[in-house]
């Protein structure tokens, strides 16, 4: 197993650790969980980049590197869920495109049609995991207004979710027309 590869193995390690902390709910538990979620989220950006810059890209990388990515954002949507930190029907609909552009690529491979990350997918990562490092600090109870930087971060989430989503679909319809 090359290093890549083993930092997305350990990027899914951890992941149930940063639940486990969170949902032990000990004093600090936020800023210990906050601390493993950028380690995590480091170790994305460092597996891609190791990945492309030394010739390391392999079939269990573009599986397991998305899919590690997808399993840290719900284990902390899940737990905020929990928390009240965010509607039920957010994270539905968060879930309902990962699925759906998941449904698309598989649609698309059968036809022979790799469908490649968009930028708007990668935004959408990105944007997530800063809202998910805001949201595990007191900062996300701030706010003017009515409007806490929490509600403002599910709304960022929730909408990068829909357009990333959209574009998807909208870049790559003719891979669902092939397949009707």
């Amino acid at each position: 197993m090359n290093t890549a590869n083993k930092l997305t193995v350990l990027r899914v390690i951890i992941i149930p650790v940063f639940m486990a902390v969170l949902l032990l709910e000990l004093p600090g538990a936020r800023y210990i969980a906050l601390a493993i979620f950028i380690l995590a989220s480091i170790t994305d950006t460092l597996d891609g980049y190791i990945a492309r810059h030394y010739d390391q890209i392999t079939d269990f990388g573009k599986f397991m590197d998305p899919l590690a990515d997808k399993l840290l954002v719900f284990a902390a949507i899940l737990i905020f869920v929990k928390w009240g930190q965010m509607p039920v029907w957010c994270a539905m609909i968060m879930l309902a495109r990962e699925f759906a552009v998941t449904g698309l690529r598989l649609v698309a491979a059968s036809s022979g049609t790799v469908i490649a990350a968009a930028m708007s997918g990668k935004i959408k990562t990105a944007s997530s995991m800063v809202c998910i490092c805001i949201m595990l600090t007191p900062l996300h109870a701030l706010g003017a207004g009515g409007v806490t930087l929490n509600t403002l971060c599910v709304a960022v989430m929730v909408i990068t979710t829909v357009w990333s989503g959209m574009e998807y679909f909208v870049k790559n319809k003719e891979a669902l027309g092939s397949a009707a």
